[in-house]
């Protein structure tokens, strides 16, 4: 699976607190500066020797967040927690749990995936006795909501489902498998379930590759994008998000509107074949 791009750091220059400080130059913010040089008395966070040292960023709103990149400094880190949530009981502390750190080295990079967890706040908790607590950089990004979600379509042909618009794949050659492909016919759409409503600001589209193997495949130009909360006329009948216009052949292309919320998320075709090659949902 191609990996696909997670996007902008959320973390970077937000607001960094933290339990203690070892010295004047081992302040919080220094973890969101966008440093990762492992010299801790110029880019890192330190905390004082202590029980249960603690760091936390705000990102100022909610996001789905789905992946976090811890960078150690001076000190190891192992048995820290990531927790995520938008409470701040116990410092924040006590949000849900993401993912245990069990070991990164002093100066290793390490990333964490996990399902979407909602939160304006992520803390890296490190629990025990008489420890301290550095870390070179703590990078936050929240990620594609669609992405290996339930997927339907209007119809199927030789194979080309719908889920293999929300795999992950912006391949666009349609022989090789990652593209959906609806048979001809009219209506012909797509359709993402997001399992709940969310705050949609953006949504990306990966069109086909246009050649003599994709004959009598029509382009995705002037397709509709649908958001909300009706399966009324399979989900057609939504608010309008936009209209595809001017993706490259073979290209990607991001629309953002303003924010709609919405459960499921469709693309209505204009021409009798519909054919996506990858459908990626952004609250952000």
């Amino acid at each position: 699976m191609t990996n696909l791009l997670l996007g902008k750091n959320l973390a970077l220059g937000a607001s960094a607190v933290q339990s203690s400080t070892y010295n004047s130059i081992g302040m919080a913010h220094e973890a969101v500066d966008g440093k990762r040089p492992t010299n801790y008395k110029h880019t890192c966070s330190h905390t004082a020797i202590q029980n249960n040292p603690w760091w936390r960023v705000d990102l100022m709103k909610v996001y789905h967040i789905t992946r976090i990149t811890i960078t150690s400094g001076e000190e190891q880190i192992s048995g820290a927690e990531i927790h995520i949530g938008n409470g701040r009981t116990n410092n924040g502390n006590s949000n849900q749990l993401a993912a245990t750190v069990w070991s990164i080295p002093s100066g290793g990079t390490v990333s964490f995936n996990f399902t979407p967890i909602e939160g304006q706040y992520v803390n890296i908790f490190l629990p025990g006795m008489h420890r301290a607590l550095s870390l070179c950089e703590v990078e936050v990004f929240a990620g594609n909501l669609a992405l290996g979600a339930r997927a339907v379509q209007s119809s199927i042909i030789f194979g080309f489902n719908a889920q293999n618009a929300v795999d992950g794949n912006r391949d666009t050659a349609v022989i090789h498998g990652s593209c959906s492909l609806t048979q001809p016919g009219r209506p012909s759409w797509w359709r993402v379930d997001l399992k709940k409503v969310h705050k949609i600001r953006k949504v990306t589209i990966t069109d086909h590759k246009h050649n003599n193997q994709n004959a009598g495949i029509e382009d995705i130009e002037g397709s509709l994008i649908r958001i909300g909360n009706s399966l009324e006329n399979n989900g057609n009948n939504n608010p309008l998000a936009a209209v595809i216009r001017n993706i490259p052949i073979a290209g990607t292309k991001t629309f953002e509107f303003a924010p709609i919320y919405g459960r499921y998320v469709n693309i209505v075709g204009k021409d009798p074949h519909l054919c996506v090659c990858e459908v990626e949902v952004f609250c952000w």
